[in-house]
């Protein structure tokens, strides 16, 4: 009996042996936000989560700060490291401020992309762009401009002033303001994707600029914030608040009609696609080299330029006609 009890023993020790072997060999990609709460990284995290089911040898990490700071970046980004993870894929909070803590994870043999927002160069392999940089600047003044046939005063609500996709964004659309006469940019100022400060800056805006026709936010929690301000202020129909958005967030101010149209890429799709990226570079399945492709699973494959950065896919315009679709997804 008591040899048979050992030997049951030692199949059972022997199982969970194997099992922690197993669990060893799976890839630990730490998906890094600029903080946590944002509905738009929540949604990336469930993309992140399909790609590593299909994977099926991948563990997701989830974290961020609590705040959308560079700081609290780093101490997530050192925590990784000492954790031995195998890629951290980021949205970065600042893009240079970050780099000598992701220097440090890439000595260690850290995987190291950015997504949605990037870090410079030196401090990532390669970067993946949610869209074209210059499509979004300029979607996000068409949106604006499309509902304002006489033109008139636009503003932006930002992320933080350091926010390298927005500031990229914002960038681009100055560059073709041309293309819409009559449309004049008043103001940009910033929210540090914090609702009571996007309100609060929103209310600004609607105070300094009395003629203001539309509120631009790239930004998913300023846009929220900016359509509540102008709803509140009984200013539904003067001003038009568009931008960047999630269409469960966005649906009721559509309705409302505080928001005429907005634009997004699928966050799923992009914590997803961040995911499979990581994988690829982490396994050594695909290099993050110039002038190459790495397989995205089923949203394809990402072409880098000379700045081993990569464009995901074109935005798609959210209006009255849709939302209803996609309000449920994310």
């Amino acid at each position: 009996m008591v040899k048979k009890v050992a030997i049951l023993a030692s199949v059972a020790l022997a199982a969970s042996l194997l099992s922690a072997n197993a669990l060893a060999e799976n890839k630990r990609i730490a998906i890094v936000v600029k903080a946590l709460g944002i509905g738009f990284f929540e949604a990336a995290a469930k993309g992140a989560e399909e790609a590593a089911a299909e994977l099926g040898d991948v563990d997701i990490i989830y974290t961020g700060p609590t705040d959308t700071t560079a700081e609290g970046q780093i101490e997530v980004i050192n925590s990784l490291i000492a954790q031995k993870v195998d890629a951290i894929a980021i949205s970065a909070n600042d893009q240079d401020a970050l780099v000598p803590a992701l220097k440090k994870a890439m000595s260690r043999g850290i995987t190291v992309i950015s997504w949605d927002s990037g870090v410079a160069p030196e401090g990532r392999q390669m970067h993946l762009n949610p869209s074209s940089n210059a499509l979004i600047g300029n979607t996000i003044i068409k949106l604006a401009a499309d509902h304002m046939p006489d033109g008139g005063e636009v503003a932006v609500l930002s992320a933080s002033a350091t926010a390298t996709n927005q500031n990229i964004w914002i960038e681009e659309m100055t560059k073709v303001m041309d293309n819409y006469p009559g449309v004049t940019l008043v103001s940009t100022v910033y929210g540090d994707d914090l609702s009571d400060k996007s309100y609060r800056e929103a209310e600004g805006l609607m105070s300094s600029h009395p003629n203001l026709k539309a509120i631009i936010a790239p930004t998913t929690v300023g846009i929220v914030a900016a359509a509540q301000a102008v709803t509140d202020a009984g200013k539904i129909g003067e001003i038009n608040v568009t931008g960047l958005a999630l269409p469960s967030e966005m649906a009721g101010h559509i309705e409302s009609g505080v928001s005429k149209s907005f634009a997004i890429w699928n966050p799923i799709d992009l914590g997803y696609s961040a995911t499979m990226i990581a994988y690829n570079l982490a396994t050594k399945k695909a290099m993050a080299d110039a002038n190459t492709s790495i397989d995205m699973g089923r949203m394809g494959s990402v072409m880098l330029d000379d700045n081993k950065e990569g464009a995901m896919s074109d935005p798609f315009t959210y209006d009255a006609s849709n939302i209803d679709q996609f309000k449920s997804i994310f």
